[in-house]
């Protein structure tokens, strides 16, 4: 076998690896990301089957730190269809995240900030682990989304002009 198609395969096992499940598109518009953090997320096996079907919304969740802990609110992932209501799992229960102790405390002196939340914004695999990426935000005004929806307007048109010549 030659070097080449080894590294194929490689590139190709690891875009396989790496899979995106959901992403909060939404809170790049809401919020300013300062710094971003990646997270275990502790799931029940009901929910690890739904979450690689594809039913999670990241849209309305928020994480808290509570007692030196990193939880995940709000985050809806259905129920499992192809199990009973007995073993399945409450959709929006409350999950904890897993994160060494170091970084949750930079994270909360940082959270002790005005108008600093931490939202999540992707929901991945990783190898056969699904991580959660988390991101700390600020707020944006109105006039800040208008801005920022503007320089993307203006990248988006400059981009199409050169692509043309």
């Amino acid at each position: 076998m030659s070097k080449a198609s080894h590294k194929k395969k490689s590139k190709q096992s690891k875009a396989k690896l790496n899979k995106n499940l959901a992403e909060n598109r939404f809170a790049r518009y809401q919020y300013e990301i300062l710094d971003t953090l990646e997270a275990g997320i502790e799931l029940l096996g009901t929910e690890v089957k739904s979450i690689r079907a594809g039913n999670v919304n990241l849209r309305d969740g928020f994480c808290l730190i509570r007692d030196g802990n990193l939880q995940l609110h709000n985050v809806h992932i259905s129920k499992f269809n192809n199990a009973g209501n007995f073993f399945n799992h409450e959709p929006l229960r409350v999950r904890q995240l897993l994160a060494h102790q170091k970084e949750i405390s930079k994270l909360e002196s940082n959270l002790n900030k005005k108008g600093l939340t931490l939202i999540p914004i992707k929901l991945y695999l990783k190898g056969s682990w699904i991580k959660i990426t988390i991101g700390l935000g600020k707020g944006k005004k109105i006039h800040d989304k208008r801005e920022s929806e503007k320089r993307k307007q203006t990248a988006k048109e400059t981009k199409e002009a050169l692509s043309r010549y």
